[in-house]
């Protein structure tokens, strides 16, 4: 640190006295500089930054905020007290698959939710009050590119940036599943760093490659008719 300092105050002296360089010491210093830049305590530290920097995302993903029952949707990963049997045990990361509104009778308005519980996979249904305070975990958003899905019903992306490679389930996507396509971009999402749901583009182009004909002696046409189609 002191060198460091020293080597400043050369700098500053020299601008200020072009005649007084002493480049020797100059260059003694600015190997010295050098030196300490490429030493491995420097490289340890700024790989030690570095880790810090990358794994901020999952400090951000357990932060999370509060929301209230009426708020919550599909997709949604929200924290609940673990319970086994009746009895709390733990705080765990529940995966929204489904919600269901309803209110019965007087009573008042109640949403039925499908949970999955992100680490072990058991599945839960729980019911929320409109008004109830949940909390609601960050999830990361990744792009990804779709190469391929097998017939185990297993999905190939690839990471455009890095061209890592990624197998999810094709059950991640739902129904639209159907509707992949060859280096169509999809989005991920993951709670840490575990694929969780994924989606396709809210528009696809399709082309319709077989059409029934309207049937005779019928007045009113059907307003929806199947249709097979090519993606």
């Amino acid at each position: 640190m002191m060198r460091t300092l020293l080597l400043r105050k050369g700098v500053s002296k020299a601008l200020s006295s072009p005649s007084s360089i002493n480049f020797s010491s100059f260059a003694s210093s600015s190997s010295f500089l050098s030196d300490f830049l490429t030493s491995p305590q420097t490289r340890s530290a700024v790989d030690a930054r570095r880790h810090l920097l990358g794994s901020l995302w999952s400090v951000i993903q357990h932060r999370g905020f509060k929301v209230h029952g009426s708020d919550v949707k599909v997709g949604n990963i929200i924290e609940r007290k673990g319970y086994f049997p009746s009895v709390l045990i733990f705080d765990c990361e529940l995966h929204v698959t489904k919600v269901d509104h309803s209110h019965e009778g007087r009573g008042k308005a109640t949403i039925k939710v499908e949970l999955r519980d992100v680490e072990s996979g058991n599945k839960v249904t729980q019911r929320l009050a409109t008004d109830e305070s949940v909390d609601r975990v960050f999830v990361q958003e990744k792009a990804y590119i779709f190469m391929c899905k097998d017939r185990d019903a297993k999905v190939l992306l690839m990471d455009p940036d890095t061209f890592e490679q990624l197998e999810v389930s094709e059950e991640l996507f739902g129904k639209a599943a159907m509707y992949l396509q060859d280096d169509m971009k999809v989005m991920v999402q993951l709670f840490n760093d575990t694929p969780l749901s994924a989606s396709v583009p809210k528009r696809v182009t399709c082309v319709v490659t077989e059409a029934q004909p309207p049937m005779k002696g019928i007045a009113a046409t059907p307003k929806y008719v199947p249709s097979p189609v090519d993606v």
